[in-house]
């Protein structure tokens, strides 16, 4: 299993953890499906009114998709399969808030997971950055999702600036991605504090309230993600050049964090 899920009834908490520390929970296949499948289950489970999602050890929440991965692909430039689509609880229909806690990196297709929760907290020593243009990929899910939580120039410069650049806790914090920032090592406890507040609340004025926030924003984001197939399949390079790039990358010196 590279999921592990902790469920508190007394407090009606789970905290789900991504559990590939070695991969940096990387997110493969498995993971994928696990993912999905977690949170359609924790649609029934009443026990469980909020939800912490985290990711193994500290030094990274997720990195996105394993590039250890082959995703077979249909032969039409009109079509893009891609397995993070269904990774997230909005994506499997699950209204119960989420909250990101994030220790070290989060980059590339972690933004598909932290687009989809309530809010994020954040440990000191986390960065959020975006790699996809440095290896010839369009950022397009990525940054659509990063579009409803960040001003557009720092969604861009994230978005452009790739591996170069790391946005680092203060700065997301300042810009709104993070809600809260934690000494290091203390992103689980924090959120889980917060899931407790809002878990001993009445269910259906939570749960009201997570849909109308995101109805605020969900139009968009719909049109938004339709154009992601054509501008993948028409800016990206084929995957044994970005595998190049992806070989060479240490060429380029130490990330600036900001």
């Amino acid at each position: 299993m590279a999921l592990r899920i902790e469920r508190d009834g007394e407090r009606g908490v789970a905290l789900v953890v991504l559990d590939r520390p070695t991969r940096l929970n990387a997110i493969d296949l498995e993971t994928a499906g696990e993912l999905g499948s977690l949170w359609r289950e924790l649609r029934y489970d009443e026990s469980v009114r909020a939800v912490v999602l985290t990711g193994a050890g500290t030094r990274a929440f997720c990195t996105g998709i394993d590039r250890g991965v082959e995703v077979p692909q249909p032969p039409s430039p009109y079509a893009v399969d891609d397995p993070l689509l269904r990774i997230g609880p909005k994506a499997n229909d699950l209204w119960k808030p989420v909250i990101a806690a994030v220790e070290g990196m989060a980059c590339g297709g972690a933004f598909y997971l932290l687009g989809e929760a309530e809010f994020v907290v954040a440990s000191r020593e986390a960065t959020f950055f975006d790699p996809h243009t440095t290896y010839g990929m369009v950022s397009a899910y990525e940054a659509i999702a990063m579009a409803q939580r960040m001003p557009f120039g720092e969604v861009a410069r994230m978005a452009l600036m790739g591996t170069a650049e790391r946005v680092s806790a203060e700065r997301a914090f300042a810009i709104g991605l993070v809600s809260e920032v934690t000494e290091p090592g203390g992103a689980v406890a924090a959120a889980l504090r917060a899931a407790a507040v809002i878990a001993g609340y009445p269910t259906e004025a939570v749960q009201g309230t997570v849909r109308a926030v995101w109805s605020a924003k969900e139009a968009a984001r719909t049109q938004a993600m339709a154009q992601a197939p054509a501008l993948i399949s028409l800016g990206n390079l084929p995957p044994d050049r970005q595998a190049e790039l992806f070989g060479a990358r240490g060429g380029g010196g130490e990330p600036r964090v900001r």
